[in-house]
């Protein structure tokens, strides 16, 4: 279930919403956080927020008669985020990333404490339902039922939040829904190029039969070190080397994958 984040002075927009079938798809896409509310996220998260925050920026899917809403929201994403330090990446630009923090948070520098500055999360949706749960399914995601050039009802795609890791690559977390007569997928992904270092892509794919009722959610983890990857981009004949690496959907290609969940919901 979401906590939800602190009240900002666009608490009243409550975005575009497309009703059909008996579910509402409602996205919200507004412009980047002020200091107080930054502030009050940061003191609710206990981790300095990233740099662009678009913190009342969300995605929600709600299934009225069954009862459940599955919400993705910036609030929850970075509250997935390790907080312990374990995870943290250990390279030179760390200390000077943590230093620009703890200015810029000058007087709450408190709570500005050794966590995982790449602010990867495996952030999958905030699920509020008392009676609908998700499970391990082996379903797939019927692909070839997306790939039908269906009308498109409903679109949109809203970044969560983004950091630019002291000019030291991006990391950003992004959600895009499409909604089709039949079928709806929303799409959340995480993605972060630390240069010389490593990349890392989280995708939580969510598929809707508006007919069937039914709802499969995959999430894939994948990863790999920098020059593993700039030596397999070399002989591609594609695009500048540089310019790949800035694609997360060429990256998505190219990145093997570490982890995969299949899951279905399912009443209790």
């Amino acid at each position: 279930m979401s906590r939800a984040p602190p009240a900002s002075q666009f608490a009243k927009d409550a975005g575009s919403t497309l009703s059909h079938k008996g579910y509402k798809i409602t996205s919200r896409k507004l412009p980047i956080l002020k200091a107080e509310p930054i502030d009050q996220m940061t003191a609710a998260l206990k981790i300095a927020v990233p740099e662009m925050i678009f913190g009342d920026n969300f995605i929600n899917v709600e299934n009225v008669s069954q009862g459940w809403q599955l919400n993705f929201n910036t609030y929850d994403a970075l509250d997935k985020v390790d907080k312990t330090g374990d995870s943290m990446l250990q390279v030179a630009h760390s200390k000077e990333w943590q230093s620009t923090r703890q200015e810029k948070h000058k007087g709450i520098t408190e709570i500005v404490k050794p966590f995982d500055w790449s602010y990867t999360t495996d952030y999958r949706g905030s699920l509020a339902s008392r009676d609908w749960v998700f499970q391990e399914t082996e379903k797939s995601i019927p692909l070839e039922l997306l790939r039908r050039p269906d009308p498109i009802l409903f679109f949109d795609d809203v970044m969560l939040y983004e950091d630019e890791m002291a000019d030291n690559g991006i990391t950003m977390f992004s959600c895009k829904v499409r909604v089709m007569p039949s079928r709806m997928l929303l799409l959340s992904r995480f993605f972060m190029r630390l240069d010389n270092v490593m990349f890392r892509i989280r995708d939580t794919r969510v598929y809707v039969d508006f007919d069937t009722k039914e709802v499969i959610r995959e999430y894939t983890a994948k990863e790999e070190d920098y020059e593993s990857v700039r030596k397999r981009l070399v002989p591609t004949g594609r695009d500048d080397i540089l310019a790949q690496m800035r694609d997360p959907n060429r990256m998505a290609e190219v990145l093997p994958t570490a982890q995969s969940v299949k899951e279905e919901l399912k009443s209790r």
